[in-house]
């Protein structure tokens, strides 16, 4: 038994620091969706557009909660918003097929949605 207290010794702390990663990955994720949802069209854009393909590296990143994709298709969307942009994007080309789990459709949209803003803030900077 004496044996375990150095192994529980070091794992809570290894379990505690993982918590904290996955809570700030998560908080920073917030912020930057809130910081996009104030970028609304300005007086010199009508719209926004936004281009989301089923690319190989689009589909990893949201995973099995996209049903049934049809690879190497695209789609681009225009909005008042880059986060309307994607949003519509996603939901007409990565996740157009819905899972009979309702939380997976949202997942999928989050997710797509997420790299979609990722490319777009790239892309502008």
């Amino acid at each position: 038994m004496e044996l375990w207290w150095p192994l529980l010794g070091a794992a809570i702390p290894a379990l505690i620091a993982g918590q904290a990663i996955r809570v700030k990955r998560k908080q920073n994720e917030e912020k930057r969706l809130e910081s996009t949802r104030g970028r609304e069209k300005s007086s010199d854009d009508i719209f926004v557009c936004e281009r989301v393909c089923t690319s190989k590296r689009m589909l990893k990143k949201v995973g099995s909660f996209s049903k049934d994709p049809t690879p190497d298709t695209c789609v681009t969307v225009c909005g008042v918003s880059v986060l309307d942009a994607c949003t519509d994007a996603c939901a007409r080309s990565v996740c157009v097929n819905q899972h009979q789990v309702p939380n997976w459709n949202d997942v999928c949209l989050r997710r797509c949605q997420s790299e979609c803003l990722k490319l777009s803030t790239s892309s502008s900077a």
